[in-house]
């Protein structure tokens, strides 16, 4: 994450801040642009992380990032693109070129440097997903999952449990065995997958640690989401017969679980995407500006 934040901050120019400021100069480009981003990536995680780089290098305002978050919670449920693009393989390709490049002079090395950080983050991604693997038939996660009965307690599991595999794709694997089984409710399994989406967030809280505030304030936007979207689904669905909806689609167990991660995280999206500043205005108000983020603000940027 320091290799690739530095290395962003040195290729930085005037022109790739224009690309990056065109990909991202209205909210609505900026969902497109992570929602495409994600969907391509396959990792909303990763997408965090390079978001945080990119902040941490001045490259990207968070207005931007928030944007681009609220997008990338979409791209997030894209399953199709996994198959055709494994970066997981792929990663170690880019380490290699990564590493060549690095050996060539000037700004070519420092994209080297960009590459090898991002091969080093999806080949730990994958062996993260490989190692996890076995939990989905694991008796110990079966029965955690299965003795569920309480809606609070379940968004609670969902929360804890990837957030500490880091993992929402093996945690999501997890909640699609036990339901096939039937050892957990649809219902129930609904306030799972709320969890989960909070609990993915704590990859965007341990790459902002050694970062600058803006992407500590990223990550508790990106909290906010999640969070802000449980509730309004939690409402919601005491007016509202949205877990009976989802299931009715259709009769593939491993698909209701994926439509309904699909459903929560589209309309939370639309719901929240009005209210970007008042996430940033709470953002702001958990972590402060500095005197220096004070100063800083009232002198001209070349990137606002």
């Amino acid at each position: 994450m320091h290799l690739m934040s530095t290395s962003l901050d040195t290729l930085a120019n005037d022109k790739l801040e224009n690309i990056l400021y065109k990909l991202s100069s209205n909210k609505y480009l900026g969902v497109i642009t992570g929602t495409a981003i994600t969907a391509i990536i396959h990792s909303s995680s990763a997408t965090t992380i390079i978001l945080i780089g990119l902040l941490n290098s001045h490259l990207i305002s968070l207005n931007q990032a928030t944007w681009i978050i609220l997008g990338a919670n979409i791209g997030t449920t894209v399953t199709g693109l996994m198959i055709a693009l494994d970066l997981g393989q792929s990663a170690i390709y880019l380490c290699v070129l990564g590493l060549l490049l690095m050996f060539l002079k000037n700004k070519i090395a420092y994209l080297g440097r960009v590459l090898m950080a991002l091969g080093l983050i999806f080949l730990a991604m994958d062996s993260m997903a490989v190692a996890l693997a076995p939990l989905q038939t694991s008796p110990y996660f079966i029965n955690m999952f299965g003795h569920l009965d309480n809606p609070l307690t379940a968004i609670l599991v969902g929360t804890v449990f990837t957030a500490l595999i880091q993992s929402s794709t093996a945690s999501v694997g997890v909640l699609q065995t036990i339901y096939q089984k039937g050892l957990i409710s649809f219902a129930m399994a609904t306030n799972v997958i709320y969890g989960q989406n909070i609990g993915t967030c704590i990859t965007a809280v341990l790459a902002s640690l050694n970062g600058d505030r803006s992407s500590k304030r990223l990550s508790a936007i990106h909290i906010l989401i999640n969070v802000l979207g449980t509730i309004i689904f939690v409402i919601l669905a005491k007016f509202i017969p949205l877990v009976s909806f989802i299931e009715s689609l259709t009769p593939n167990y491993m698909m209701q679980i994926a439509y309904m991660h699909t459903f929560f995280n589209i309309i939370s999206t639309i719901i929240l995407l009005p209210f970007d500043n008042l996430l940033i205005y709470l953002a702001n108000k958990v972590i402060p500006l500095s005197k220096q983020e004070v100063t800083y603000a009232h002198k001209p940027s070349r990137l606002y």
